[in-house]
């Protein structure tokens, strides 16, 4: 293994680049195998650092000053966080954290060469998430520009095999094909055309890519955060067993314990209702009629005394959909004649104060009656006196 490390560290960075190029490629259309992806990722990784250290790269410097063979070596953080993103590890955060920030690097470097577009750079400085509409709206303009990309290079491909043939042909003096006269020469602008349109198909992946690794992100966040809740020692064997131990024992425990009741004797309620109407019996004489609730599943253990929140929840195990009775037959009897005899007692109580204080109120208006009648009476036979018969008649008679 430290061969091979030292034989990769010795290689050239333009072959090293070509190896990886090729096992990102292979990556792309098959599944690899652990030790290739691994050797891909450290072939990038030294590219990075004789690229760091070389200085190909400069802050200030624009996309025109960067020499052409030097434009590929921007995509080694993009195929090295690809690469890293499809490595299977335990540690599955950290790894997506590391392509996470390589793909960024990237981004960055773009951008500080203007090679990013505008409508990207608005949704990087966006801090609130678009709605379904805006994101189906940028996934089409980026589908878009990934397949101009694309046809750009399979022209561009098409162009250098056109050449390739002309060369050949030139070289055994065979007659060129129609519009290939001056392809022979070789054409710096399309391979620096080639490289840009092979950053911006790489800009149009790598946005979905890091958002889904953002999202992936925040998912093992939230498990890693519940895991560190509950306790690695929560989800093993053996503390499943310990528990289900204790529940067991604690069962045994309480069904030890339960009280029993000894069963109410039966009485009938038709019989004991007809002593008390008729004065054998009185309702509190030698009859308890204390109903005991019926208790179905684990409220049994608890028999009603429910004192922590475990018990609580275990009592409401195996209950019935409906609503248990509070009391039984004879207790309902019971009460009912209890207040079937108190609004008795209360009527027949208000009916004696109401006759007794309709007689005294009958009495003083018997005696005002007589007294009126009497002095009216008394006002007429003294208004017959001044008034005797026809003596407002003396104009009407004759002798008058």
């Amino acid at each position: 293994m430290a061969e091979g490390e030292e034989l990769i560290e010795d290689l050239p960075l333009s072959t090293m680049f070509e190896q990886a190029q090729q096992i990102h490629s292979r990556s792309c259309t098959s599944q690899l195998e652990l030790d290739e992806l691994r050797k891909g990722c450290r072939l990038l990784e030294e590219c990075q650092m004789k690229i760091d250290k070389f200085g190909l790269f400069s802050a200030n410097e624009e996309k025109e000053d960067i020499a052409t063979t030097h434009l590929k070596y921007l995509l080694v953080p993009y195929y090295l966080g690809e690469l890293m993103e499809k490595l299977p590890n335990l540690d599955r955060l950290e790894l997506l954290k590391l392509a996470h920030i390589h793909l960024q690097t990237f981004v960055r470097s773009c951008e500080c060469l203007e090679l990013v577009p505008d409508s990207e750079l608005q949704n990087l400085s966006r801090e609130c998430l678009p709605d379904a509409a805006t994101r189906r709206a940028e996934k089409i303009a980026r589908f878009k520009r990934q397949k101009a990309a694309e046809e750009k290079l399979q022209e561009i491909k098409e162009h250098k095999d056109r050449k390739r043939r002309s060369t050949q042909a030139a070289a055994s003096g065979a007659v060129f094909e129609y519009g290939e006269e001056n392809l022979a020469d070789e054409d710096e602008e399309e391979e620096r055309e080639a490289w840009f349109m092979q950053i911006s198909l790489a800009l149009c992946k790598v946005f979905d890519l890091l958002e889904m690794l953002h999202r992936e992100e925040e998912m093992l966040a939230a498990i890693k955060e519940e895991k560190r809740k509950v306790g690695k020692e929560a989800l093993t064997r053996e503390l499943l067993d310990e528990r289900h131990a204790k529940a067991e024992a604690w069962h045994r425990d309480a069904s030890s314990k339960a009280k029993s009741f000894k069963p109410v004797k039966a009485i009938a309620c038709a019989s004991f209702a007809q002593d008390v109407i008729e004065g054998r019996a009185n309702l509190s004489e030698g009859h308890q009629h204390a109903h005991q609730s019926v208790l179905f599943g684990p409220a049994t253990l608890s028999r009603g005394s429910i004192t922590t929140e475990r018990e609580r929840i275990s009592a409401q195990v195996f209950q019935p959909s409906y609503r248990l009775p509070t009391m039984s037959i004879e207790e309902a009897g019971l009460r009912e004649m209890e207040i079937m005899q108190k609004w008795t007692e209360r009527n027949s109580k208000l009916q004696e104060e109401a006759k007794s204080s309709w007689v005294d109120d009958q009495s003083k208006q018997d005696g005002s009656d007589d007294e009126a009648a009497e002095n009216k009476s008394r006002a007429w036979d003294d208004w017959k006196d001044e008034h005797p018969r026809g003596a407002g008649n003396k104009k009407l008679t004759p002798c008058g």
